[in-house]
């Protein structure tokens, strides 16, 4: 019996990308799947802490923020569980931090994969996603576990975490398309992200909380950024109903509309360039 050989893609022809989406989407997301959960287990493969590693950047930065700013600085927030507030927006930003971060170099680190292989090359960007969400999940178990032992109580506005989190996924998953894509052609990309992720920090409220800001309009200038409305809305659900939601935060629904359609932009137009760039990555590489 004879196998054939599929014939070999002419030159020019698409190479397939993001497009596969709509052709077998369950095939998609199980390959994205298949690639996270291996990148997870490989992390921490023949490693005597396994995951400790992983939580122990985000415990060593609440350290020393909170060591710095509530007993050097003397730093004092309205907020109750302001420790708990600290760690939350570490964790989280840690999350964006790992998978863009990452993301970036990920269509080049994988270079013969690319080169050998014909898949939908969107599945590289957002597997490194979901892994770095699967760390976020068990994060945020510990952020739960502290609040508890804090003082907090559980309550009916945690049915907002989910939406939360998917809402976090698509803000990094909308950078992470993007920038890996321009970074096949553009290696300036990773030097200026790491610029762009520290200013980020710093202009999330993260280390610091809203209250603190005696200046309604530059809360307003804050809270233009979809990662700084996250963070005030889970501190908000999660943590302490005394911290103002995001809403309250921002002035009302109208005025989230600016980190709103940010969001979408990024989203959308993350995947449209992906989405162009996909038949040209394994030339440009």
């Amino acid at each position: 019996m004879s196998v054939e050989t599929p014939p070999k893609p002419l030159r020019g022809t698409r190479i397939p990308g993001p497009v596969a989406i709509g052709v077998d989407a369950r095939r998609f997301f199980n390959l994205t799947r298949t690639l996270a959960v291996t990148e997870f287990k490989l992390r921490f493969f023949g490693s005597a802490l396994g995951y400790l590693w992983q939580l122990m950047r985000p415990l060593l930065l609440f350290g020393v923020l909170y060591v710095v700013f509530a007993h050097v600085l003397k730093f004092r927030s309205d907020a109750e569980f302001y420790p708990v507030a600290l760690l939350s927006g570490i964790v989280i930003f840690t999350f964006l931090s790992e998978s863009t971060t990452v993301a970036v170099s990920s269509l080049v680190d994988r270079e013969a994969l690319v080169r050998k292989v014909q898949f939908p090359r969107l599945v590289i960007p957002l597997s490194v996603v979901t892994t770095a969400l699967m760390n976020l999940a068990l994060n945020l178990v510990v952020v739960v576990i502290f609040l508890l032992i804090s003082g907090g109580s559980v309550r009916l506005s945690w049915l907002e975490i989910p939406f939360l989190v998917v809402l976090l996924a698509l803000f990094a998953a909308g950078i992470s398309t993007l920038i890996s894509a321009l970074y096949v052609r553009y290696r300036d990309i990773r030097p200026v992200w790491d610029v762009l992720l520290q200013m980020l920090f710093y202009g999330t409220p993260i280390f610091y909380t809203l209250d603190v800001i005696n200046n309604k309009t530059l809360e307003h200038v804050l809270l233009i950024n979809p990662l700084a409305v996250i963070i005030q809305q889970f501190r908000h659900a999660v943590i302490d109903p005394s911290h103002p939601s995001a809403v309250e935060a921002a002035g009302g629904w109208l005025l989230l509309l600016a980190p709103t359609t940010i969001l979408v932009l990024l989203v959308v137009g993350g995947y449209r360039y992906f989405d162009r760039a996909a038949p040209r990555i394994a030339e440009d590489l």
